[in-house]
């Protein structure tokens, strides 16, 4: 009679602690392989969330609103935006530009990036972070931050690109959006979109003030970027310019400051709280010749968007009811549109136009200045107009 040999028990612990070991890895590699591509209808759509500044949920009191907000105004109010906003827009991604959580009232950072997040996680909708100035202020470091980001359900974060061995920073990462499936773009990405982390504060003595994008993260973006553009300008499909690209980051570049009233759309209601050094990274960015927009956050009632040398810079406006902001001028979230192009056979070509407007927290959900970006008829336009309310 033949006895089955039993499994040795030690063998069975190493196999379990092996699974345990590598579960993490491949949950994250899972998310970053969902696939984000145009809808049937032609289009693409971003939601921007700027300095949700986050921190205790209900017990957290609102800034800078009116006296008849102030009773019973906290962190919920923002939570309710975020809703509203999903509801009335129903993107295609979000996007949190930093300053998710305000990490010097946050007693427990992970169980307020929960809180802040939830109502994306809960939409089903894919998202993306990057990191502002005071996410690490609670009990959490920049790292530690990140890391806990990607763990969360539907986001497609990343702590930094895995093919980058030394680059600065938490959050750097880019995202391809491919064409309509069944088109003659579905295994193209025609719009490409860029994360970076912008830092918090100076560490170099001789330049007090806030963080900047840093050569080895510079160098990352030329890379990807140009190796996008020649993955999009070869066969199949050859085409003859590069894909467009956003950029998305929290601290915004010294050149915002180069706009006036006469050359942007939006208000600018405060300083431009930038680096006290230019990092040169807008100069990188026209060199690689594939960005169209750049958004960031930071200044909580500036919410315009300007052009210069081809490539809009733009606020978000103000998001959180813990952030400060301006009684009476309400909080405020950006929308991105991207819209293809109609081929001679009704079917769906490259990125046509990139169009964007703000909505605010109002009764109506108001929406305003709506403008054109970027089109391939044009190198961009300015127009305001009103966004019929949803």
């Amino acid at each position: 009679m033949m006895m089955h040999r039993k499994k040795k028990p030690a063998l069975v612990i190493v196999a379990v602690l092996t699974l345990l070991c590598i579960a993490p890895t491949l949950a994250v590699n899972a998310k970053q392989e969902r696939k984000l591509r145009f809808r049937q209808n032609g289009e693409f759509k971003i939601l921007q969330v700027a300095d949700m500044h986050f921190a205790n949920g209900k017990t957290t009191p609102c800034l800078d609103v009116l006296p008849s907000q102030v009773a019973g105004c906290s962190d919920l109010n923002t939570t309710a935006f975020i809703n509203r906003m999903i509801s009335a827009e129903k993107p295609d991604l979000i996007v949190f530009t930093g300053d998710n959580i305000f990490g010097f009232d946050a007693t427990d950072a992970a169980k307020s990036l929960n809180a802040a997040f939830a109502p994306a996680i809960a939409s089903n909708i894919p998202w993306v972070a990057v990191l502002g100035n005071h996410d690490q202020e609670s009990t959490l470091s920049r790292e530690g931050v990140m890391k806990h980001i990607v763990t969360l359900k539907n986001t497609l974060s990343q702590v930094n690109p895995s093919d980058a061995h030394i680059i600065d920073g938490f959050g750097n990462y880019n995202l391809e959006i491919g064409g309509v499936e069944g088109s003659g773009f579905e295994n193209k990405s025609i719009l490409n979109l860029y994360f970076l982390d912008s830092g918090d504060y100076s560490t170099v003595p001789s330049a007090p003030g806030y963080g900047w994008i840093k050569p080895s993260q510079q160098f990352w973006f030329e890379q990807t970027s140009a190796r996008l553009q020649r993955a999009y300008m070869s066969k199949p499909a050859a085409q003859k310019a590069p894909a467009p690209g956003l950029v998305y980051f929290h601290i915004p570049l010294p050149e915002f400051a180069y706009f006036d009233r006469s050359n942007f759309t939006g208000v600018r209601q405060e300083g431009i709280s930038s680096a006290s050094v230019n990092s040169g990274f807008f100069t990188t960015m026209v060199a690689a010749g594939d960005v169209k927009a750049v958004f960031t956050g930071h200044d909580h009632v500036n919410d315009f968007c300007g052009r210069l040398t081809g490539i809009q810079l733009c606020y978000g406006g103000g998001f959180g009811y813990h952030a400060y902001g301006k009684a009476g001028w309400e909080r405020r979230a950006r929308v991105v549109i991207a819209s293809l192009e109609k081929t001679e056979k009704r079917g769906w070509g490259d990125v046509k136009s990139i169009k964007t407007w703000k909505r605010l927290d109002d009764e109506h959900l108001t929406g305003v200045d709506g403008q054109v970006l970027w089109s391939k008829t044009s190198s961009g336009m300015r127009r305001r107009k009103h966004i019929n309310g949803a």
